[in-house]
Order: C-alpha cells, then sequence, then structure tokens
C-alpha cells in the first residue's frame, strides 16, 4: 500500500512552531510590513550627519538595529511559511515580497559604512567619551576598520545594495524547483518525497534504498541543464562581488568578513584528503556488517543493528536534555522548554515541506527549529543538532546587545556538532546493549560522513567552479556532474561500486548550501572544534564548561577564530582536524570489534 504524508493543514498544532508569537494572523504581518515600509525611508535622514555628534551617531544605531530586526523578523516568518508547505502560493507571494523589502532596507543603508570608515579614528573616540553607549559598538567599529579597504564609495554600495535582490534569484529560483517542480517516482509503493528521503534511505531493504536513492538522483537528473545553469549563475555572482570589493577570490571575499585567513580553508581539505584511508577502511567495516562484498552509496546509511531502536520524540527529548546535562540548567532548563511547550520545533513532515532542518530567528522571535522528525536515533540526532543551533542563538540573544546579536556561520557549527558529541556520550555510558552501540555508532558515522565527508567534498567542488569561472571558463551540467563524481570517487574509494552519474548530480540535492558561498566547509571545522571541546568537558576539565558557555555567550562581539579559543579550541591550526579523525578511527575500531563479536555469537 502506498504510503503518503498528511497535508499542511491536516498537521496537528502541537506539533508545530508557535509562529503566533510573531504574528497572530498573516494579517497581522502585513500590517506590520506596511508599518516598515513606510518606516524605512527615515533611516535616510540620516545620510551624510553620521559625523555630526555623537548623539546623532547613537540615535543611528538604535534606530536602525531596531528596524532593521523588524525588517528580518518579517522574512524569517515569511520563510518559514513557505518551508512547511512549498506549495502556499500566499506564503510564497510574502517571502518574495520581505526579499524585496530586506534589499530596500540595504540599500537605504548602504551610505552608513562608507561614511562610519570615513570618521577618523579619534572623531570616534571622543564620540564614545561624550556618549558612552557607543563603547558597546569598539568591536565593530574595529571589525569595520579591517574591512576599509574593500568597501566602496556611498554610491557604489547603494547599488551593490540594490543588486542583492536580484542577486538572490538564482538561490531563490533552485529550492523552488526542488521543493515544488521536481517530480520523483515511487520505490516500491513508497512515496519519495523531500522530506522522507533520509528514511527511505534507512530502511532494512536494500531493494527499497536502491530504488529510493535511485529515483532521487534521476528526479535530479531531469533538470540537471536548468539546475547548473542557476548554480552557474550563483558563482558568478559571488566572482562579481569578489572582484567589485577587490578581493584576491571568492574564496578570500567569502572568509575574510570573518576575519579567517584562506588557509584554515585550506588545512581542511590537505587534512581530509591525508586522512581518506580512514573512511576507506570504514567502508569495508560497514561491507562486512552488512554482509555485503561491496558497498554502493544507497548502503551508507542502512540500519547496522539488528535491531535499531525506535526513539520517540518525547523520548529524543529526554536523550538530549540528560546528554546536555554537564552544561548546567542555564543551558538544559530554557532548551526543555523549547523544545516541549514552548513549541520551537515544527517536528513532523508534511507534503509540501522542504527537505532539510534549520535554526531561524532573531531577538524579537523564538529560536525556532525546522525538521523532520522521524523516530529513529538519526532523527533524535538532527534534533540534538539544531537545538544546539538555537541555544546558541539564545544565549546570545540574552547576554548581547543588537549589534553583536548574531554570529558566524563557522562558530554556528560548533555549537549544533557540540550537541550531538555529548548526547552520544551519554547514549554510549547509558547503554551497554551492543545492538544499541552499533546503532550509536551508526548515527555518529552517519553525521561525520555529511559533516566530515560530504561537505570537505562539497566544498572541493565549490572551490573547483569558482576558480574555473575566475579563470574564464564555462560552466556546465556536465561538467560539474563528473567533476562531483571523481570527488566522490576519491573519497569513497576503490573498494565501492560507484554509479557516476547519479552520485555526479550531488551538488544539485543542497540547493540552499550551495549557494551560502563556501559555507559547506564550515560543517567540517565545526565538527573537529565541537569533538575536541566535548572531551574537554567530558574529562571535567577545570573551567571547561564556563569556557564554553561564555563561547556561546559572545556572539560576534569576538571574531570567530578568537571566539573558539575562548572555548579552548584553535582552528587556525590542523590540530583540532587531525583530533576528529582520531575520534572517527576509534569510531571505526570500536564498529569493527561489535562486528566481530556479533559474528561469533
Amino acid at each position: 500500500m502506498t504510503q503518503t504524508l498528511p497535508s499542511r493543514q491536516e498537521a496537528d498544532p502541537r506539533f508545530t512552531w508557535d509562529t503566533a508569537y510573531m504574528f497572530a494572523t498573516p494579517q497581522d504581518w502585513e500590517r506590520e510590513f506596511e508599518a516598515v515600509s513606510a518606516a524605512l525611508p527615515s533611516l535616510s535622514a540620516y545620510q551624510g550627519r553620521l559625523s555630526e555628534s555623537a548623539d546623532t551617531l547613537l540615535r543611528w544605531f538604535e534606530e536602525s538595529t531596531g528596524l532593521l530586526a523588524r525588517v528580518s523578523r518579517l522574512g524569517i516568518y515569511a520563510s518559514m511559511a513557505q518551508s512547511v508547505d512549498s506549495t502556499d502560493q500566499e506564503a510564497t507571494a510574502r517571502h518574495s515580497r520581505s526579499v524585496g523589502l530586506s534589499a530596500r532596507a540595504s540599500a537605504v543603508t548602504a551610505f552608513a559604512r562608507p561614511e562610519l570608515l570615513a570618521l577618523p579614528a579619534d572623531t570616534l573616540e571622543a564620540f564614545m567619551e561624550q556618549r558612552p553607549e557607543l563603547q558597546t559598538y569598539g568591536h565593530y567599529f574595529d571589525d569595520l576598520a579591517r574591512q576599509r579597504p574593500h568597501v566602496r564609495s556611498p554610491e557604489v554600495e547603494e547599488l551593490l545594495g540594490q543588486l542583492s535582490d536580484p542577486f538572490r534569484s538564482a538561490a531563490g529560483v533552485h529550492p523552488l524547483l526542488a521543493n515544488t517542480e521536481l517530480r520523483f517516482r515511487p520505490a516500491l509503493e513508497h512515496q519519495v518525497a523531500q522530506g522522507n528521503i533520509d528514511h527511505l534511505l534507512q530502511s532494512e531493504d536494500r531493494e527499497l534504498r536502491r530504488e529510493a536513492w535511485q529515483s532521487y538522483a534521476d528526479g535530479h537528473l531531469e533538470l540537471k541543464n536548468t539546475m547548473s545553469a542557476l548554480l552557474a549563475t550563483g558563482v558568478k555572482q559571488n566572482v562579481f562581488r569578489a572582484r567589485a570589493r577587490g578581493y584576491a577570490s571568492s574564496l578570500e571575499a567569502a572568509l575574510s568578513p570573518n576575519n579567517l585567513p584562506v588557509e584554515v580553508f585550506h588545512n581542511l581539505i590537505e587534512t581530509y584528503r591525508r586522512h581518506l584511508p580512514t573512511w576507506h577502511r570504514y567502508w569495508q567495516v560497514r561491507a562486512r556488517a552488512l554482509g555485503l562484498p561491496r558497498l554502493a552509496e544507497y548502503d551508507v546509511k542502512a540500519p547496522l543493528s539488528a535491531h535499531p531502536p525506535v526513539v520517540s520524540y518525547d523520548t529524543a527529548v529526554r536523550y538530549i536534555v540528560d546528554g546536555m546535562a554537564p552544561l548546567g540548567p542555564e543551558y538544559v532548563e530554557p532548551m526543555h522548554a523549547g523544545l516541549t511547550g514552548e513549541r520551537w520545533v515544527d517536528i513532523y513532515p508534511n507534503t509540501g515541506k522542504r527537505l532539510g532542518a534549520y535554526s531561524t530567528g532573531n531577538r524579537l522571535t523564538k529560536p525556532y527549529i525546522f525538521m523532520s522528525f522521524h523516530d529513529t536515533l538519526f532523527g533524535m540526532s538532527t534534533l540534538a543538532h539544531e537545538v544546539g543551533h538555537s541555544m546558541h542563538s539564545y544565549l546570545t540573544w540574552k547576554t548581547q546587545p543588537a549589534v553583536y546579536s548574531s554570529y558566524s556561520l563557522f562558530v554556528a557549527e560548533v555549537a549544533s556538532n557540540f550537541n550531538q558529541a555529548l548526547v552520544r556520550a551519554h547514549l554510549f555510558e547509558r547503554e551497554q546493549d551492543p545492538d544499541f552501540q552499533i546503532a550509536v555508532i551508526e548515527e555518529a558515522m552517519s553525521n561525520f560522513h555529511r559533516y566530515f565527508f560530504i561537505m570537505p567534498t562539497l566544498a572541493r567542488f565549490e572551490l573547483e567552479l569558482h576558480e574555473r569561472v575566475e579563470r574564464g571558463q564555462a560552466l556546465s551540467a556536465d561538467g560539474m556532474i563528473a567533476l562531483m563524481a571523481d570527488l566522490l570517487r576519491e573519497g569513497y574509494g576503490p573498494d565501492f561500486d560507484f554509479d557516476a552519474e547519479r552520485s555526479g548530480i550531488t551538488w544539485a540535492q543542497f540547493s540552499n548550501h550551495m549557494y551560502a558561498n563556501f559555507y559547506t566547509w564550515q560543517y567540517a571545522t565545526g565538527i573537529a572544534a565541537a569533538n575536541a571541546l566535548s572531551e574537554d568537558i567530558l574529562s571535567g576539565q577545570q573551567g571547561a564548561v564556563e569556557r564554553y558557555l561564555a563561547f556561546l555567550k559572545a556572539g560576534s562581539s569576538l571574531y570567530p577564530l578568537d571566539a573558539l579559543r575562548l572555548a579552548g579550541v584553535d582552528l587556525a591550526t590542523p590540530e583540532p582536524v587531525e583530533k576528529a579523525f582520531g575520534v572517527l578511527s576509534k569510531l571505526v575500531d570500536r564498529l569493527e570489534a561489535l562486528v566481530g563479536a556479533r559474528e561469533q555469537a
């Protein structure tokens, strides 16, 4: 019998996120949209006046940050509605309007950076003495001055701000295609959809896995030319922006705003390639555990445990709360409330719900979580990951002023992967049953596969695409597929059944990540730092908990590398990546021993 998903209208409100906290109805959103639209032009009254006085500068910061937060809240609400039901045309229209509003906000505030950069350092110091409230912005001023060589004239900055809306077109169309236009043939009478593909790939039935994987890949291959044209456009836009601001490369342009040297990226890739034999060994042990002579890509998520545990949402919450206990009530109590009564999470899949999981929000909202939960350890792991992001946001918003209320993607992936590492350690200690232990290992390896295998591979892919455009070379669907296939073939190694075309379309299945301009590599650095920091806390290292909480509360008040040094890890060196491969190797050893014991039983 064909399995179908409920519509969004059939979803139980108890298991959906509380968007009424932002706007009780779409009509309330409309009223706020009109109010913000009417208020935005008032910010232009500050143009040419930021050097006028300390009072004027302070009023600019207070009014602009408040209004821009309201712009952001409108966009968050609209984006959330589109994520849970991509067939909702009204939600799609609101999202499009919010993107336009954000672009207008960027344009009307574009004068600020050039004006602030034109202020002499002694003038800023005098202003901060006159109005001590401005001392809050000291790090912001330092960071702005650091980027001085790449800030253009007010006219050019305004033009670049106006480009933000049309330049979002490729990034906006790709997920729209993926979530509304793609059609997948059924896999053994099971519906294949963005919201359930991972669940199907975790089936015990190898034929179902194969059919689902092939259906999913073939659906993307049907649109390969359109999707490759969109991605090529996104890459060209990145190259344009890098050149417009005078960066040596797109990579440098992507890393510079967070004060990250390009060597951090290259250290990761070099260390990753050097340790590929660890992955090759894992594929061999996994094949042995499954009783297969060779793996195929649709076997990568197949269950290794003879009796994989059923983990309900309530059980998952209990595991996470218990696992995060070392961080104390300051962390655990608000997290538990958010996962339950406060409805931070949109929990279950429905028709039209897009693929993936994420945390979203700002100081005017809750730290919402989007996901499609299934009753497995994998669902629990995803929930732990996303609530790591949400608690990072919660503690930052609670601690920092508005100017530092966000944080970089580079540190974000540390907070999320840290939760998974801590909860995993708790489960290893709590559950001694060999089947359960194997299930925890396969969850861990699935997580490492995504963040420490797929993401570095996508980063290599992304770097090559940008470098080809920078050299004036053309990009094509077949060229992208061939490049992706070559990179994956190297990672999977010689003892692997490989379908080059279907594996090669993998890049098209990451419609959001590939448009976030050198984002994917930060998953790998994040999981590396997370495992190093979790070991410090689990070993009872003095001050480790306090340092980690201070890191979560820092927001953007420190540069990312400095924030992580505050926590106790230095990603300017290859050491954390080396340590992560050490953790990976121990997991493979542990799995090999458990598989051997199972074979002898």
